[in-house]
Parts: C-alpha cells; sequence; structure tokens
C-alpha cells in the first residue's frame, strides 16, 4: 500500500474519541492513525508469540559479551 491518502467518515463514540485525544495530546486525525499502528503493532506481537518456541538461536552468549 502506498503513502496515498483516504478520507472517510466515521461514526465514534464523543467520550471515547475526546479522551484519546487528551491522551495523546494531538488532534483528532494524528490520533486516529495512532491507533490504526498501535494495531498493526499489536498484531505483529502476537504473531512474534505465535513463533515462540519454534525459533531456535544458536548463539554464544559469552562470544556475544566480548
Amino acid at each position: 500500500m502506498g503513502t496515498g491518502l483516504r478520507k472517510v467518515t466515521v461514526n465514534l463514540p464523543a467520550d471515547l474519541l475526546d479522551e484519546a485525544v487528551r491522551i495523546t495530546a494531538k488532534g483528532i486525525t494524528p490520533t486516529i492513525v495512532e491507533g490504526l499502528h498501535e494495531i498493526q503493532r499489536r498484531a505483529k506481537r502476537s504473531a512474534l508469540r505465535g513463533l515462540r518456541g519454534k525459533v531456535r538461536f544458536g548463539l554464544d552468549l559469552e562470544a556475544t559479551r566480548r
């Protein structure tokens, strides 16, 4: 997906949006963009948790500490 922008119209709970804007100390658009980025991060963390126990590392801790 490119860097293009999409204009959307959504109905959001006013109290939820107001609280999110207050927490981020940003405007409405940056707050919503930050929320969308958080959804992406959550999905990536979930995918990483799915790899738990399946990836083996052959690190020599003593060698890496030098």
